[in-house]
Parts: structure tokens; C-alpha cells; sequence
């Protein structure tokens, strides 16, 4: 095992404390919104356009971070904006202020992404890569596991003390902000391009300039993305079968556990023996577990999905990340990253309004159903299409 940079360590413990803050207001957002008023209609479409504005974002601001030559900015109020979103939601229920509030968050999680990643990919060598992103996201979910942990726990001894709770998340956010100022940047003096300003969709020019490898990974990703719905599909659909929210939410803590414990021996594997080969076993494990979801009736099968569930994330998400870096211009890192998730955003709605469609009109197992059939052509399509890393 490498020993890691401390940009890599500084990076993935900001995501930690960060993920943390975010997963404690998590399962109590639909909550409060709905105590303060909102309907689930609204709800969804807040969270849609929160989405749809952090995804958009991602690709103008990593072009923007190549650009300029700077990474640490980037990160720094990436992170700010979306720890001083939380406290500010609970100053008004008026749901134009709330969407503004929602919309800033995201927007600091747009400005950082492909910036972090960026960090993350130059700290790391071709032989490490995998792992680097592997740890982050190992780090960056054990906040996801610590902070429900520390939202149920709160709610058990102040019930309803939502405002509280989320005044309370700006700590740990706070925290995230100020150990990005351990970061240095590492660009070459060269780095700087002086070219015209462009305007917020200037990064969709990126297609056309990107390496034919880059274009083919993107295509089978984004291919996958569009039947990759929201989780929360998992939660209700394990709530329809008749369990409790206890064991609902404990479902997504373990899930969450999972996924951080296996996150960085999936990157370890995937430098030994390929991002291709542990990606497409995750692929594998997605359509699996799916289909599971599609017949699941009883709890200890829940639990089995989501230890699946788990290890698909573990072999996908920074293995993913690890691989789209090695096969584009690493002037460019923070702009091929950003054009990528602007799009997953983009599809990751897509696919949540499909799943919600095929629920509505044909049963809880339809979109499951159909998911594991499509990630199963998906699947073929890298086998056969997708690039293999360069060095």
C-alpha cells in the first residue's frame, strides 16, 4: 500500500466532516419540509431543481478551475456555501427562500466537485489512482454512516427539534471549511490558460475536443446513470413490503457502513487488477441486487440486498472517477470531471422520474425490474466499448 499525500488525507477528511453535516439532516429533510408545509409535490420538485443546478454547475466550474489554474478556491467555498446553507434554512418557511437555500447548497457542492477530483487525481499515480479515490470515498461515506447516527440520537431525546438539528450541522460543515486551509496548489505555473470568458454552458464544448476513449466511457456511464435511480426507491420500496422507519433507516446506515469499508479495498483491487474489470463487477452486483429488490419481501433479504448494494458502490463510484482520469488530458482533469457529473446529475433525475413513472402506473417491482435488464446491456456495452486506462 502507498502512503498517501496529505492532500489526500486534508481532502478526504474535509468530505468526511462535510458528509457528515449533510447525512444528519438527511433523513429529516422530507420531514421538516413537510412540518414547515410543503407538499410532497413541492419536495420533489425543490430537490429536482437543487439537483439539476449543482450538475450544471459542476461542468462550468471545473472548466473554470482548468482554466484559471486554481483548485484550492474552488474547494474552499464549494464547501463554505454548503455549510452556511444549513443553519439559513431554518430562518423562513417561505418556499421561495427555501429553494434559494436548497440551491445554494448544491451550488457549493457544483464549485468543489471537479476541482476535489482534480486534487485527488494528481496526488495520486497511475498505480494508485484507484485507491486514492477509493479512500475518499471511504472517508467521505463514514460521514454518511456517523451522521444519521448522530440526527437519531438527537431526536430521540429532542423529538421535533428539527431547527435545532440543523443550526447543529453547521459545526462539523465549519469544521470541513477550515481544514481546507491546510490545502496548497500544486498546478504548474503554466498551467493558467488566458483565453476569452465563456458563458455558463461554455463546458459542453468539451465533447468535442475530448479523447475518443473519454467520449466512449462517458457514453456507457451515462447509460448506466439514466437507470440509476435515487435511493430512496430502495428505502421505500423495503418500507412497502411492512418494515418499520427503524429498520428502514438502519437499512441506510448499514448500507452507508457498507459502502465505507469496502471503499478503498475495491480501489486497492482495482490498481492491482483493473478499474475495468472491478467497474464491471459492480455493474454486475447493480443488476443483482436490483433484481433482488424486484421480488424482496422480507427483511433479512433486505439487508442482504443492501450488503450488495453496498459492495456495488464500493466498486463503482471512486474506481469510476479513477478511470475517467486516466483517459483525458490532465490539463483538463477538473473540466472532464465536471462535464461527466453535470451529466450524471442530469440522468440521475431522468432515471427518478422514470422509476417514479413505472411505480405509479405499473407496481413497486416495475422499475426495479426494468433497471436490472438495462444495467445488464449496459454491462455488455463496456465489456465491449468502454477504453481500457492509460498509464
Amino acid at each position: 500500500m502507498e502512503k498517501f499525500s496529505r492532500t489526500v488525507w486534508v481532502l478526504s477528511l474535509v468530505s468526511l466532516l462535510a458528509d457528515f453535516a449533510s447525512e444528519m439532516l438527511y433523513p429529516v429533510m422530507p420531514v421538516f419540509l413537510k412540518h414547515v408545509g410543503f407538499s410532497v409535490a413541492l419536495i420533489g420538485l425543490l430537490e429536482g431543481l437543487a439537483e439539476a443546478t449543482a450538475g450544471l454547475s459542476k461542468g462550468y466550474f471545473g472548466r473554470l478551475s482548468d482554466r484559471r489554474g486554481e483548485r484550492v478556491p474552488f474547494v474552499r467555498w464549494g464547501y463554505f456555501l454548503s455549510a452556511v446553507a444549513k443553519p439559513l434554512l431554518v430562518a423562513s418557511a417561505w418556499p421561495l427562500w427555501v429553494f434559494a437555500v436548497r440551491t445554494l447548497d448544491r451550488l457549493g457542492k457544483g464549485l468543489r466537485t471537479g476541482a476535489r477530483d482534480a486534487m485527488l487525481s494528481a496526488a495520486s499515480t497511475p498505480q494508485t489512482k484507484a485507491q486514492v479515490f477509493g479512500f475518499h470515498r471511504s472517508m467521505d461515506t463514514f460521514g454518511a454512516v456517523l451522521g444519521p447516527l448522530v440526527a437519531l440520537a438527537y431526536l430521540h431525546f429532542r423529538p421535533g427539534d428539527y431547527a435545532a438539528l440543523f443550526v447543529l450541522a453547521f459545526a462539523p460543515g465549519l469544521l470541513s471549511v477550515a481544514a481546507t486551509f491546510f490545502l496548497k496548489d500544486k498546478m504548474p505555473d503554466d498551467s493558467r490558460q488566458n483565453r476569452p470568458k465563456e458563458g455558463f454552458f461554455s463546458f459542453l464544448k468539451y465533447w468535442r475536443t475530448s479523447t475518443p476513449g473519454y467520449r466512449r466511457l462517458v457514453l456507457g456511464l451515462l447509460a448506466f446513470a439514466v437507470f440509476n435511480s435515487s435511493d430512496a426507491f430502495l428505502l421505500l420500496k423495503m418500507k412497502s413490503a411492512g418494515a418499520s422507519d427503524v429498520e428502514v433507516i438502519g437499512a441506510y446506515i448499514f448500507y452507508n457502513l457498507v459502502y465505507a469499508l469496502a471503499a478503498w479495498p475495491m480501489g486497492i483491487l482495482a490498481d492491482k487488477l483493473g478499474v475495468k474489470q472491478v467497474f464491471l463487477v459492480g455493474l454486475g452486483l447493480f443488476a443483482l441486487t436490483y433484481f433482488g429488490f424486484a421480488v424482496a419481501r422480507s427483511l433479512p433479504v433486505f439487508y442482504a440486498l443492501f450488503l450488495l448494494y453496498g459492495l456495488y458502490a464500493a466498486a463503482t463510484d471512486g474506481v469510476a472517477k479513477a478511470w475517467l482520469t486516466s483517459v483525458c488530458d490532465k490539463k483538463e482533469t477538473a473540466t472532464a470531471i465536471g462535464f461527466y457529473a453535470g451529466w450524471q446529475s442530469i440522468a440521475a433525475l431522468a432515471a427518478s422520474t422514470l422509476a417514479g413513472g413505472l411505480w405509479q402506473f405499473f407496481g413497486a417491482a416495475a422499475p426495479f425490474a426494468v433497471s436490472a435488464v438495462a444495467v445488464g446491456g449496459v454491462l455488455v456495452y463496456m465489456v465491449f466499448r468502454s477504453p481500457k486506462p492509460q498509464a
